[in-house]
Formats: structure tokens, sequence, C-alpha cells
């Protein structure tokens, strides 16, 4: 260890995640150490349940550290690669948890818990930013039927059942709320918003 020019404790975290990948014991201790508390909070947002936070946490150190020499820095810092990689693990372990469609409900605060959180900082990748940006600005309608589509793979029928709407106003809404993220998202550098 003599031969870095920093305190162990100070490495950049690039330095950190190439020592992972390398397998040195001392490095991946202090990697963990430096971002658990992070991928932990990011977890722990997304899912809601303490035991399977820990167990997405476990994986995305594990992911991280199977996949670290892909790491590339032009596409986002470590902590936004690793943090994404929470953010997916955990949506896949919520998906995988269910037997059934999310009721109604429980929508709302899934919306604000993806849209509206400290972790929107953590994940920081810029076309993440707009999508979740794109996706807090439709009505509220339509987030809730893109949302059980998109996420929850619920089809129009079923989404109409339990929103108790028409099967043509669900459509209506998922189309609606498609275009406008497409818009959104086809050119965020013209400042469209969408409506």
């Amino acid at each position: 260890m003599s031969g870095f020019r920093f305190p162990i404790g100070r490495l950049p975290d690039e330095a950190l995640l190439s020592g992972l990948a390398t397998g040195d014991p001392e490095l991946a201790v202090i990697f963990v150490r430096r971002f658990q508390h992070r991928v932990f909070g990011v977890a722990m947002a997304v899912t809601g349940d303490l035991q399977l936070a820990e167990d997405v946490a476990q994986q995305t150190f594990e992911r991280a550290w199977r996949h670290a020499q892909i790491y590339d820095s032009r596409r986002g810092s470590v902590a936004t690669w690793l943090t994404t990689i929470a953010h997916n693990l955990a949506v896949d372990a919520v998906r995988a948890r269910r037997t059934e469609p999310m009721a109604p409900e429980g929508l709302d605060p899934l919306l604000e818990a993806v849209t509206e959180t400290p972790e929107q900082w953590a994940l920081a990748d810029e076309a993440s930013t707009q999508l979740r940006a794109a996706l807090a600005r439709l009505p509220r309608e339509q987030a809730r039927a893109l949302t059980m589509a998109g996420i929850y793979g619920m089809t129009a029928q079923q989404i109409a059942d339990a929103e108790q709407i028409p099967l043509g106003t669900a459509k209506t809404r998922i189309r609606a709320a498609m275009a406008k993220l497409r818009t959104a998202l086809a050119s965020p550098k013209r400042g469209d918003h969408v409506q």
C-alpha cells in the first residue's frame, strides 16, 4: 500500500473501484464502507422493506465487483454508477416479489419515491433525471396509468378495472403519457414541457 499518493481512506472512488476489481481486500472494504449508506438508502427507498433492501445492497456490491472493469467514467461518477445498479436491482426485486399488481392506492407513494427523493441526486445520470422530471410533470392520472403499464406490466383492461374507468380512457391515458414523455425526452435542450 506504500505506492499510493493518498492515504488509503482518501483514495479517489475510481481507484477504490479498481482495487475492488483486482480483489484487493483492503480496498474492497473501504469501497463498501464509502458507499454502503448510499446504496442501502436507495434500496430502502425503492423497496420499503429492510430485509429486501439489505439483500439488494449486497447484490449491488457483488455486481459492482463482477462488472468493475466495464465502468466508464465518461458516463458518470462511480457513485452514480453504483446507485443506478442499486436502483435497478431494487426495482427488479420489487417486481419479482409482486405476484399480483399493486393496488392503485399504493402508486402515489411509489411515484413520489421515483420522482421526488434525495436519491435523484445520487442517480444523477442525465437520461434518468430527464425521465423522472418528465414523469413528475405528467398529469397524475397519466403517470399512474403509465406506471401501472410500464412497471407493473398491467394491461389496459387491468388498468381500467383498477382505476374504475372505461377501457378507452385507460388506453388514452397510456398513449398520451407515452407521447408526452417521448416529446420531452426527444428535445430536452429546447426546454420542452410535458403538459
